[in-house]
């Protein structure tokens, strides 16, 4: 996902196979350069501001849509745009180095401008000083592997991803004894597949009020709660998954989060 934000231009076409042009950063089609004016669209816009909790723009914020190759950055006034995005819906991450990450699923109707605001809270990192004896690996895999070894909770390495081969990440997640995936519906009614946990107190089942939805994790970064497995990183894209229980056996690491349903915590590769 590393890209130079001038050379967004193909934005959700893994997806659906239409490219939006991105404002912000000023990309130009060259397709479109000199060409003759094209009806008005019938797709939608993405207008966004990005600022602290002060309400201060955060300039250089990187917004990127999961499951495609496209991100960009927020300019000086903290703001972004996408225009011609064909309708549907999406999962926006944004983050900046200083900040914790936010997330969002967002829908985008036809002839429509949605307009969206994030706010970023201020987070302090230390890191501990490492000696590199060798070609460094990834510090967030690093890890998982050494909670995988601890025994606690349920573990999908890459290595096993690839040997099951299977089309729809969220068919991995089946493999996990304390998951019940169900069908669920959002605000617009449209069906989504939620991970529910069998609690290590009870069980609780079905889509009611009593339904127990794991959080979920992405690369560290807590996704908007009941969050729709159709959204994962593609099968390709990932590099671990790691699934706990309940509160009494998620790792420390995710303090902060709502545990009380369990967590998944999913990796991508390097490069994603």
């Amino acid at each position: 996902m590393r890209m130079n934000t001038l050379a967004v231009g193909l934005l959700l076409a893994s997806t659906l196979g239409v490219a939006p042009r991105v404002v912000a950063g000023q990309y130009i089609d060259p397709v479109r350069r000199g060409a003759p004016a094209r009806p008005a669209s019938a797709n939608g816009v993405i207008d966004g501001f990005v600022s602290d909790t002060a309400l201060r723009p955060v300039a250089f914020a990187e917004v990127v849509v999961l499951r495609t190759d496209i991100k960009l950055q927020t300019n000086a006034s903290g703001r972004f745009q996408f225009v011609d995005v064909p309708a549907g819906q999406y999962l926006l991450i944004v983050r900046r180095l200083g900040f914790r990450p936010v997330s969002a699923i967002i829908g985008v109707n036809a002839r429509d401008t949605l307009r969206l605001n994030f706010t970023m809270e201020p987070a302090v990192q230390l890191l501990a000083g490492v000696e590199v004896r060798e070609a460094p690996a990834s510090q967030r895999m690093l890890e998982f592997e050494r909670r995988r070894k601890e025994g606690v909770g349920f573990f999908l390495t890459q290595a096993e991803i690839e040997r099951r081969n299977l089309p729809v990440s969220a068919d991995y997640l089946r493999y996990a004894p304390s998951i019940t995936l169900t069908p669920s519906h959002n605000a617009s009614g449209i069906p989504e597949l939620v991970a529910i946990s069998k609690r290590e107190g009870g069980s609780l089942f079905g889509d009611g009020a009593n339904a127990c939805a794991m959080a979920v994790v992405i690369d560290g970064i807590p996704m908007p709660p009941r969050f729709p497995l159709e959204l994962l990183p593609t099968p390709r894209e990932i590099a671990g998954i790691e699934v706990y229980s309940g509160p009494s056996t998620t790792p420390q690491q995710f303090s902060g989060l709502d545990r009380r349903c369990g967590l998944i915590a999913v990796w991508t590769r390097d490069g994603y």
